[in-house]
């Protein structure tokens, strides 16, 4: 594997939970990490951290949402670090309701962060991975979009981020096949359940909306289908990142990795 020195990422949602799992190992590395998020104070205290570490970073200010927002921060990141090659697209939210009691405000939220997010991201970050190198040659680079195994399955009271997350994988193929010409690859990693922030907030929840327990969400819900009833960790998905990010040629493109302790097997 190759060595992410001299390598500049821009990782979305990187404030907390799995980006900021990944823009640390990232910067352990080797590479300048922007810790883009919507809260512009939480990303420069974890770019601070990092630089107190010995890494590079820069926290950017960005909600995903916004095509002038991504614009802005994207090329704030190539003038400070001289250019860009590699995209997490990790931003999101998670509301649970059944779909009959789903507000379409709601709806419209969990696609925009999710789906448009990870479209105005890739679009303005293609603007400098295309470019050419000098050689003749596009620069490349690599997009990895942060999925679920809802990219793959479904629960009940998560129809917006199924639907989300089940639309990245489409994202990422078309990537896959429109980058290949300017070496740009791109990649779905589809985490099982993780105790981040996130999923702290649904266990309670889903214990009210289903009727049972918080150890009964855990135990019947999280984890039922895994071989060994066991969460996913943070630096699971974070060292998956990192093997997609230092993987040597584009015979690894398009793909959809599942980390879920074999919630999901494809």
């Amino acid at each position: 594997m190759s060595s992410l020195n001299g390598k500049v990422a821009l990782i979305t949602g990187a404030a907390s939970g799995l980006g900021k799992a990944i823009a640390e190992l990232y910067a352990q590395h080797g590479a300048s990490v922007a810790i883009a998020d919507i809260n512009p104070d939480a990303a420069d205290k974890v770019a601070a951290e990092i630089k107190a570490a010995g890494g590079k970073a820069l926290g950017v200010a960005m909600d995903v949402t916004s095509e002038d927002a991504v614009n802005a921060g994207t090329d704030k990141v190539v003038a400070a670090f001289g250019r860009l090659d590699i995209l997490i697209s990790n931003a999101g939210v998670q509301i649970i309701n059944p779909i009959e009691q789903f507000a379409f405000a709601d709806w419209k939220k969990m696609l925009a962060i999710h789906l448009d997010g990870g479209f105005l991201t890739t679009k303005a970050a293609l603007k400098h991975m295309y470019q050419d190198d000098g050689t003749g040659k596009s620069r490349g680079g690599i997009v990895i979009y942060m999925g679920s195994v809802h990219s793959h399955e479904a629960s009940k009271l998560k129809s917006a981020y199924v639907t989300a997350k089940h639309g990245l994988l489409g994202l990422a193929r078309t990537l896959a096949k429109e980058g290949a010409p300017h070496n740009v690859r791109s990649h779905v990693i589809c985490p099982g359940f993780v105790r981040t922030p996130l999923v702290e907030r649904q266990i309670p929840e889903q214990a009210k909306e289903l009727g049972i327990t918080e150890d009964e969400v855990i135990r019947n819900v999280m984890l039922k289908d895994t071989v060994d009833a066991t969460f996913t960790t943070v630096d699971d998905i974070a060292q998956t990142a990192l093997y997609l990010a230092t993987f040597p040629s584009a015979a690894l493109t398009g793909q959809s990795i599942v980390v879920s302790h074999g919630w999901f097997m494809q």
